[in-house]
């Protein structure tokens, strides 16, 4: 057995794993908590972040606008780049009314935002301006308060530029669904580093099939699913190629890698288990 210590509100609290070499799911070991990315590292931030049932995802006060801040923050657009442009064309709606044009959404997507202080240009300006026009207006006919959580899902992708993904997003935000799972490219390394993924999954062709590997291997774990996507992606977005690469453990199959324990490694690695614990989860996604 492996022990966890945690301080929550000025009182010591335990949390008990497996041993390191104990068997989660087929092919996948606990691995040591101490240990960054092990599947016993990730229980244990979980653990340590906050109450679960606490937790709130969500980004917008209504469907229409969760669906509007995750379409414009989907693929290849960074959290920050992506925030700002919502929060711009949710003014804009304040400001101009409710659905705006295509064209009134392209003019807005395209002058340049202000991200850290200096101007920034918004990728797929039309290409996301046409899918918000039409995704709003489709959007009409959904009856959230009818669907279950993956119900609500497969209605949303059905909209357009809403691929299973930023649709597993909204739901997940919008309720904090376990029942989904957001597969972007900071899970997917995440669980392929653990074995939870064969190496090169691709979620664009095999997403739902990944999705319930992820989602067994968090019942497995005892963590709510929306809880370990959020802490995972947190993490991972802020961790170094070159950590990164040292952490491929892959997972448990070889022994560490000595240069893991070099001190730059060292410094980083405790520097990633210190920032889970510290920044806010789940709010944001690249």
């Amino acid at each position: 057995m492996q022990r966890v210590i945690g301080e929550f509100s000025g009182k010591y609290e335990f949390l008990d794993l497996p041993d390191p070499n104990v068997a989660l799911i087929e092919g996948v070991r606990w691995g040591a908590f101490e240990h960054p990315l092990t599947p016993a590292f990730w229980v244990s931030q979980a653990w340590l972040s906050c109450d679960p049932e606490e937790r709130d995802f969500r980004l917008g006060y209504s469907l229409v606008e969760e669906v509007t801040i995750c379409l414009l923050g989907g693929y290849g657009i960074p959290a920050e780049i992506g925030l700002a442009a919502a929060a711009r064309v949710l003014e804009g709606m304040a400001s101009f009314g409710y659905p705006l044009s295509q064209s009134v959404l392209e003019g807005l997507l395209r002058e340049p935002l202000t991200i850290n202080g200096r101007p920034v240009r918004y990728r797929f300006a039309k290409q996301r301006a046409a899918y918000l026009a039409r995704a709003l207006i489709e959007l009409s006919m959904i009856d959230e308060t009818a669907l279950s959580d993956v119900e609500l899902r497969e209605a949303l992708r059905r909209l357009p530029g809403i691929g299973p993904k930023t649709a597993s997003w909204i739901v997940r935000n919008r309720r904090g669904s376990d029942e989904v799972a957001i597969l972007d490219v900071h899970i997917v390394r995440a669980c392929v580093m653990m074995n939870v993924f064969e190496r090169n999954s691709e979620p664009s062709g095999n997403y739902f099939v990944l999705e319930r590997k992820f989602l067994d291997f968090c019942t497995a774990a005892r963590v709510r699913a929306s809880v370990m996507d959020a802490i995972m992606w947190t993490t991972m977005r802020k961790i170094s190629k070159r950590l990164l690469h040292q952490l491929d453990y892959s997972l448990l199959s070889r022994e560490l890698d000595p240069p893991l324990f070099q001190e730059s490694f060292c410094q980083e690695s405790i520097a990633c288990r210190e920032q889970t614990v510290a920044v806010m989860t789940g709010r944001l996604r690249a």
